[in-house]
Formats: C-alpha cells, sequence, structure tokens
C-alpha cells in the first residue's frame, strides 16, 4: 500500500505541477482537476485563480522535497 505524502507538487506537470499534486492528493485524475480548476478561475473573473495558483507554487513543496 502506496504512503501518501500529503500535499506536493507534481512531476505530471504542464506548468508547474500544482494541479498534478492536488490531484495526487485527492487521487483525483490530473486532467479532472485541470478542468475544475480552469472553469472555477473562469467563473470567478480568471484573476484570483491565477494569484491562488502562483501562491500554492510558492508554497507547496516539490515532490522532490
Amino acid at each position: 500500500m502506496e504512503e501518501k505524502r500529503g500535499l506536493h507538487r507534481s512531476h505530471d506537470s504542464v506548468i508547474a505541477g500544482v494541479c498534478g499534486g492536488i490531484a495526487d492528493f485527492l487521487g483525483w485524475s490530473p486532467t479532472w482537476v485541470r478542468i475544475l480548476y480552469v472553469l472555477v478561475s473562469v467563473l470567478s473573473a480568471a484573476f484570483p485563480g491565477i494569484l491562488v495558483y502562483l501562491a500554492l507554487w510558492l508554497l507547496m513543496p516539490s515532490a522532490d522535497a
């Protein structure tokens, strides 16, 4: 059984691995997390979604750490 390591950025990345890391943590498909993130960002005027993504990019540890 694989041990959960907590929230981290993933190697399965398109930009920084943030959505991939969230998907790993939740046990979801990275594609669905990315689609959901884009939908939520667009429906909330996109700007807060970009800021949240940048903050997570800076705060989430890398998968290598």
